[in-house]
């Protein structure tokens, strides 16, 4: 069982920028000071990669404020994105730790940006390539460093999605597994093309962070959703927004199907992300209350009565029955709280997929390209110190 709700970490911050136990050891003036912090970037495919690096952003102050590119930026400097920049807007509003967001944000970070939005300092994960994106900032010692992620990114995502094959997150003693697994870490000439194996490792500490303990209260309606939410993606959103909508005081629980039950009746290579990548992905959406992590798969009387339940809910998309044939929300239909939901999004994780697979070729040469430029800053650093080298060593004279 996992409680959430809104942003509530250990590290958190009362509205002052005070540390909440220590709120009133705060100097009055501390206590007005409120830090506000920016944080940009394409949010393409987001992740609870991004997610955790807006969490840490959160962390270092008060108020959050996130610029997001528009899809002429992205395509001018990376290629074109997956989704729409109004998708990517809306799928950054609905991360719990955002305050606000700014559309169509500059490529490039400046000290004016910063000013203009009246914040702090500029947040950002330890990336080698990012060159002079941040330069500014920087030297201007208003740059704030996160760690990043390990083992999720937008590129090993769609990796996952182009090998179409179980392997990913499950069958660890799988000969193919083993022989791809052993390719890791060579470098870009010796990279593996088995993108598809997740590298995450869940950790208490991580789960803990993500959720915020939030308890129902009373007079609070408690509604319980169900699925894989595979690729958490702004159809997910859309649905689980308007479920939230259908209380005054909504405590939303949402149940996530262990990898097996949803590879059952998803097929294929379903789910693309492991259980513990779907917890932390369902986990940071500021419509969710409470993650049951391994639901069962029918919604009954036990699982009802246990969590004094409402209301389910089900969207749009088809009801795959039982293992034995039966449906899966028999009882609440019994007792007339079941509910059949209208997002007005009928998109999908397959419709997600599909529409990566389209593009892959684009997905590939703005792979090759980024691989290029990797190189070609190895290549001038190289060069440039051997040139400090050589201008450091004394000539001969004749």
């Amino acid at each position: 069982m996992i409680k959430n709700g809104h942003h509530a970490d250990s590290d958190q911050r009362d509205d002052a920028g005070c540390s909440k136990p220590a709120a009133s050891a705060c100097s009055p003036e501390k206590r007005k000071r409120v830090v506000r912090l920016w944080c940009d970037g394409c949010y393409d495919m987001v992740h609870y990669g991004h997610s955790n690096q807006l969490r840490q952003a959160k962390a270092m102050g008060d108020y959050l404020i996130v610029g997001v590119h528009t899809d002429a930026e992205i395509s001018k400097h990376k290629g074109p994105p997956v989704f729409t920049q109004e998708e990517r807007y809306k799928m950054v509003r609905a991360i719990k730790w955002v305050d606000e967001i700014v559309e169509g944000a500059p490529y490039v970070t400046t000290l004016e940006t910063l000013d203009k939005y009246n914040c702090d300092f500029c947040v950002h994960g330890g990336d080698r390539w990012q060159g002079h994106t941040y330069e500014e900032v920087k030297h201007a010692g208003r740059y704030r460093e996160c760690k990043r992620t390990q083992g999720v990114s937008t590129t090993d995502l769609v990796g996952r999605m182009l090998l179409m094959t179980k392997a990913h997150h499950s069958n660890m003693d799988n000969p193919d597994y083993q022989q791809h697994t052993d390719n890791f870490g060579k470098g870009p000439k010796g990279h593996s093309p088995w993108t598809g194996v997740s590298q995450f490792l869940q950790t208490s500490q991580k789960i803990i962070q993500f959720a915020s303990g939030k308890e129902p209260q009373p007079g609070d309606t408690i509604i319980y959703v169900a699925g894989a939410f595979d690729l958490f993606h702004i159809g997910h959103v859309d649905f689980l927004e308007m479920v939230y909508k259908q209380a005054e005081r909504p405590y939303v629980i949402v149940g996530l199907h262990f990898d097996q039950e949803v590879n059952r009746y998803k097929g294929k290579n379903y789910p693309i992300m492991n259980i513990h990548e779907r917890t932390l992905s369902v986990l940071a959406c500021r419509y969710v209350s409470e993650v049951v992590i391994g639901a069962p798969y029918a919604v009954g009387k036990d699982l009802l009565d246990h969590f004094k339940v409402d209301l389910v809910c089900h969207g749009k998309t088809e009801v795959f029955p039982d293992k034995d044939a039966s449906d899966p929300y028999a009882e609440p239909r019994k007792r007339g709280i079941f509910r059949t939901i209208d997002s007005g999004n009928n998109l999908t994780t397959d419709d997600i997929v599909q529409r990566i697979i389209e593009n892959r070729l684009q997905f590939e040469a703005r792979n090759q390209k980024k691989e290029a430029k990797e190189m070609a800053v190895i290549e001038a650093m190289k060069k440039r110190e051997k040139q400090e080298q050589n201008e450091a060593t004394p000539q001969a004279t004749h």
